[in-house]
């Protein structure tokens, strides 16, 4: 398991704790501090489940409402809580995480889903999230580290085009 898989896994389990146990925001910091101590001790995860737990919190009723406008006939309530918050993850990579990669994000949000839920929450969760991607190009708001990529690409491209050009 790579490192960041297993912080994010620290991040997800902790997000879903927060809400299946209904805790208050403050008691955060003490689960956040359990489940690192619980599930890898001597893990430096350069502090991204503690940015990534507080900022799933802090923008939940947006991400919220991502999630009902692109799953409308799943209400959060009636979701099962593990789908809810690996959504929530998910969406919040997707949307906030300047670092995190668009394909990552959903990559990982459906690996967390086939690994701690049901036999078709991968789908769900891949549709979801894929479609709050999707509504986010439409829109024109595409991460600079998206961006960054599709030109390495782009140029990538050009210069193989150039080459077969030149044959």
């Amino acid at each position: 398991m790579s490192n960041r898989h297993l912080a994010r896994t620290i991040a997800m389990q902790t997000i879903y704790e927060w809400d299946f146990r209904k805790l208050s925001d403050e008691a955060l910091e003490e689960v956040i501090a359990y489940n690192r101590k619980e599930f890898a001790p001597d893990f430096d995860d350069g502090g991204y489940i503690k940015k990534t737990v507080l900022g799933v919190v802090e923008k939940k009723q947006e991400i919220d409402d991502q999630i009902r406008q692109f799953a409308p006939d799943w209400p959060l309530e009636a979701m099962t809580s593990i789908d809810r918050n690996i959504l929530r993850l998910g969406a919040y990579e997707l949307l906030y995480s300047d670092k995190i990669p668009a394909k990552v994000a959903i990559n990982e949000a459906i690996e967390l889903a086939k690994t701690f839920s049901g036999e078709s929450s991968g789908k769900f969760v891949n549709g979801v999230i894929g479609a709050i991607f999707k509504s986010q190009i439409a829109k024109g708001n595409v991460k600079q580290v998206d961006q960054k990529k599709k030109e390495k690409e782009e140029s990538k491209d050009k210069k193989s085009n150039e080459e077969e050009t030149k044959s």
